[in-house]
């Protein structure tokens, strides 16, 4: 910070944290509060604060008037324009955790770091992601040179820019999601296998769950620190709730008593699981408070007192309870957790100050350790239905993980009960077809009454019936019902609608014509005709394309360098299959391509996943210029097929203009 601005603030740390537009705004306001009485004192900046962006509209001035006095004993001290950024930067990081702790559908552990004004980052947090980073990567054969990183620096930032450490660290969260024969990771990286990278990883970001509609690969490269930290953020939470749902943990039926409770814990995001199974364990205990959030609902460490002596009692300490300060009594929280064997990377004072993100990362190392839930799982009809069918298990996760990468308002954590009053099949259309709905008669959550739901949906078969999707004998409340076949049925509809209406943009010479399933196949095979290779896909559930060798010569038609053919198995057994699924869905999403399929997917020929692979390669290669396809470097050291050829300029009858009958359609 330099200028006029700068010199009015001479914390270095403080002038980090905004911009000369931010400070000159926030200038303005304090400027306008002080004139308003002549003096401005602690205590007139809980109501005074009310104007502020984020701090205003997230806290009450209740909430606001009780921070502020925890932080500061004497409300009569006068504010000084420092003091007012400090007390500013605290409330709207309390903000957030408020928005993040309550939203039941929040899912950034940074939620604040893309959304406000002030792009700030905490340090604490910056430490234990970087401490977490140190652990898992450690053995990591690449990264060794820059391992372990220093975290009162900002190398975390600068390892971060050639992509690879991210791309590393996703596939600790969720193993197996990159291959990672797909990373470049050469010593040094050209600025196009830089972008790669960070391609590659935002779209497998996006397939395990993150959060990315405001991020981008120059903002990775460029090493944004709120950006990149958020990000990181969201992978080591994705990493550490894995477990909380009742598939990886069956244990935790032990929560609920009947059916309508297991459907109601299924609907449940995470982190909300997280915070049932600590409440399940404090009743125990006899401890009478709900903890709703991992802030200020912990700040005194007694929560954690409590459940640490009811899962690991051999440890318990009488003076944990016994003390007074909440920060002595934090930091034998802590001394408790590591009898237990807890990798933990919080503080006291993370506890004391109420960090909704490493309180919840702590919490959930403790559940990770020891859940204290019984290992016999109950026996009963409660878990049966559990075991779905694994093709919808699949399909489910794919419509979730592409409805969440959309943008919409409400983050799903489960299809089947988050869709059923309709909300956000309504904001999912919208997105796909702005304008097409009419929010007028829309009723938004929470919703208490039956009929609004079936209003909801009933807009959305309307809408359905209007795109021409397929919907005999479904109504509205056959989605408030939960009727997973019908669920499914229309999200496949929508999904494959959208890729579509995409296709239909991009082709001026289409004419207006509609794209269809049969044009797909058809360029798909013209393709890989044109780039001299005798494979062929007859349809879309083609079992001969189980080996991956057919999308693995489509990508190379369409990018000559994006297959290293040295890495491609022969595809015969079922490992050397899995090998190349794997590869070509690392290759496809690098390139730019934003999938949500399955390995498995692939070798099992899923037609509808098979077309949106297809289709989504399609869009990829028609969208982006001869230029953009032939320009680059090998994608690794070994090197991959360099040459560019002439074909991968359109062929305009390669996608028929004719309504041809859909040999692929589903």
């Amino acid at each position: 910070m330099s200028g006029h601005w700068g010199i009015l603030v001479s914390d270095p740390w403080l002038q980090n944290q905004f911009t000369q537009v931010e400070l000159r705004s926030l200038k303005s306001q304090f400027v306008s509060m002080r004139r308003e009485s002549g003096r401005l004192a602690v205590g007139d900046l809980a109501s005074k604060m009310s104007r502020l962006k984020v701090v205003g509209e997230n806290l009450s001035e209740e909430e606001r008037a009780s921070y502020i006095q925890d932080l500061y004993q004497n409300t009569s001290e006068e504010v000084d324009f420092e003091l007012f950024l400090k007390v500013y930067l605290k409330l709207q990081s309390f903000a957030s955790s408020r928005t993040g702790s309550n939203a039941k559908n929040s899912s950034a552990f940074l939620k604040a770091a893309t959304t406000t004004l002030l792009h700030t980052i905490s340090e604490s947090e910056k430490a234990s992601y970087v401490a977490h980073i140190n652990n898992y990567l450690a053995g990591d054969e690449f990264l060794k040179k820059c391992l372990p990183i220093d975290s009162s620096t900002n190398d975390l930032f600068e390892i971060a820019k050639d992509g690879v450490l991210l791309c590393k660290l996703i596939n600790v969260a969720v193993p197996r999601t990159i291959d990672e024969r797909a990373i470049n990771t050469k010593r040094l990286l050209n600025p196009w296998e830089r972008n790669e990278n960070h391609t590659l990883c935002l779209n497998s970001a996006k397939a395990i769950g993150c959060t990315v509609v405001n991020i981008g690969t120059q903002d990775l490269i460029e090493g944004r620190r709120h950006l990149v930290l958020g990000l990181i953020s969201q992978i080591i939470k994705i990493q550490l709730l894995a477990d909380l749902n009742l598939k990886k943990t069956p244990q935790l039926v032990e929560l609920v008593s009947d059916s309508e409770g297991m459907e109601e814990l299924m609907s449940l995001a995470p982190e909300k699981i997280l915070l049932r199974w600590m409440n399940f364990h404090l009743k125990k205990s006899g401890y009478k408070k709900i903890v709703t959030n991992f802030s200020s609902d912990v700040r005194d460490a007694e929560a954690y007192a409590h459940l640490l002596n009811v899962l690991a009692p051999e440890y318990t300490n009488p003076s944990t309870l016994a003390v007074k300060n909440p920060y002595e009594r934090a930091k034998l929280v802590l001394e408790h957790a590591d009898k237990m064997g807890c990798e933990r990377y919080i503080t006291g004072r993370d506890i004391v100050e109420g960090s909704p993100n490493l309180n919840l990362a702590f919490v959930a190392h403790i559940f990770q350790h020891r859940n204290g839930l019984s290992t016999q799982a109950k026996q009963s009809s409660l878990l049966e239905n559990l075991l779905d069918d694994t093709q919808d298990s699949r399909e489910e996760r794919a419509f979730r993980l592409w409805i969440n990468s959309l943008g919409n308002s409400t983050y799903i954590n489960n299809v089947f009960e988050d869709v059923r009053n309709g909300w956000v099949l309504l904001e999912t259309l919208d997105k796909v077809s702005p304008g097409i709905v009419n929010w007028k008669i829309a009723n938004k959550p929470p919703i208490k009454l039956p009929f609004k739901k079936v209003e909801n949906c009933n807009q959305v078969v309307k809408i359905g019936k209007q795109l021409k999707f397929s919907l005999v004998n479904i109504a509205g409340n056959d989605i408030v019902q939960g009727y997973k076949k019908l669920i499914l049925a229309y999200l496949w509809q929508l999904m494959r609608y959208n890729i579509l209406q995409l296709l239909k943009n991009l082709r001026f010479h289409s004419h207006g014509k509609e794209i269809t399933d049969a044009d797909i196949l058809r360029w798909a095979n013209s393709r890989v005709s044109s780039s001299g290779s005798q494979s062929r896909m007859d349809s879309f559930k083609d079992k001969s394309v189980s080996d991956g060798i057919f999308f693995l010569e489509l990508l190379s038609s369409v990018q000559p360098r994006a297959v290293n053919w040295g890495l491609v198995t022969k595809g015969i057994t079922d490992q050397e299959k899995m090998m190349n699924a794997t590869y070509i869905i690392s290759i496809a999403r690098k390139l730019g391509c934003s999938i949500f399929l399955l390995p498995e997917d692939i070798t099992e020929v899923n037609q509808k996943m098979i077309l949106t692979l297809t289709a989504t390669i399609m869009y990829w290669f028609l969208k982006h210029p001869l230029e953009e396809r032939t320009v680059g470097s090998s994608d690794s050291e070994s090197g991959s097929q360099l040459e560019t050829t002439s074909n991968s300029t359109l062929d305009e009858d390669s996608v028929s203009d004719s309504s041809a009958e859909e040999n692929g359609s589903m």
